[in-house]
């Protein structure tokens, strides 16, 4: 269950209400005329099921309740309550598969930011790879695959193409590829010091690495987990389940591809380079398109439940 905070304007609160009438997986409502003061309005809370929190939320939109009034939306861990029982099951759905678009896009909005926290996390990232691509090891490539905030500008730009939100997905792609630019020159630089200190060496890049070969030779593979990569990345967003997201991460080798484009830059080796390049541009290219077509699929999916979602006039609510 999700508990809805609304400040709404006195003329519009009685449609709020009839709104949230109307909506199935509602109960808990609650009105204080005249409680707020900034912005000045009536008080309304209630309590919604995951399943239909979306569908309620976007007519609140439409209502102009965001511009004159807030919505605020919180998560519920524990309700005791016969009624928010019996509102989760008159609500289609399940509430692990129901997707709040406007808490994805505010969350993808925050991940795909550029700061100066993701540029130091994507430099870490890759530098961290960076030893594991001279010393082969692949426990630190893996690390560095956990390590890495990639993913967040990536969901960003495949929410913000679905949503038709042109300032989300340019600003993530502009994260996405100033993070990489930044780290594969920062991680050159830190190669080129590794090897004055006598801890990198040329013969690494030239000698078989069978635990870290894979990162600047793609193959056919390399963007079918890319596209199982994206799907999951979407499914644990919309879902909520941010767990599996630890599981993408260290599913595909685009941390891993820049770390070696700059180790073999920094040596001079350019086979090696494009190859990791096109590594690096393969996983991206497949996870952004098995992104935006899972969220298109989820979103054609819960649309077909949109007249579920209503409650016809004179039902009884719960």
């Amino acid at each position: 269950m999700l508990h809805l905070r609304m400040i709404t304007p006195h003329h519009l609160t009685d449609q709020v209400v009839s709104l949230i009438d109307q909506t199935v997986g509602t109960t808990h409502l609650v009105v204080l005329p005249g409680a707020a003061r900034n912005p000045e309005g009536d008080l309304v809370l209630c309590d919604v099921a995951r399943e239909a929190a979306d569908e309620l939320l976007q007519e609140m939109r439409r209502l102009g309740i965001d511009k004159s009034g807030s919505i605020a939306v919180e998560n519920i861990d524990l309700s005791i309550s016969t009624r928010a029982d019996e509102a989760e099951e008159e609500a289609p759905g399940e509430a692990a598969d129901a997707v709040i678009w406007q808490q994805l896009s505010e969350s993808t909005h925050e991940e795909s930011t550029l700061t100066i926290t993701y540029s130091a996390f994507m430099i870490l990232a890759t530098m961290i790879a960076a030893c594991g691509v001279a010393l082969d090891n692949a426990i630190l490539i893996v690390g560095a695959m956990a390590v890495g905030p990639e993913f967040g500008p990536l969901a960003g730009i495949c929410t913000g193409l679905v949503q038709r939100e042109p300032k989300l997905a340019a600003r993530s792609l502009f994260a996405l590829l100033v993070g990489f630019g930044a780290a594969i020159v920062a991680t050159t630089v830190f190669s080129l010091v590794m090897n004055a200190l006598g801890l990198f060496h040329q013969g690494v890049l030239d000698t078989p690495r069978p635990n870290t070969s894979f990162i600047w030779q793609p193959d056919p593979f390399s963007f079918v987990v890319a596209l199982l990569a994206g799907v999951a990345g979407m499914l644990s967003l919309t879902s909520a389940k941010a767990g599996a997201l630890v599981g993408v991460a260290i599913s595909v080798t685009t941390v891993p591809a820049g770390a070696n484009a700059a180790v073999a830059l920094s040596y001079g080796e350019f086979a090696q380079m494009w190859g990791s390049a096109e590594q690096l541009l393969l996983n991206l290219g497949g996870i952004i398109l098995a992104g935006t077509l899972t969220l298109i699929a989820w979103k054609l999916l819960w649309r077909t439940q949109h007249d579920r979602m209503i409650r016809p006039p004179g039902a009884p609510r719960v």
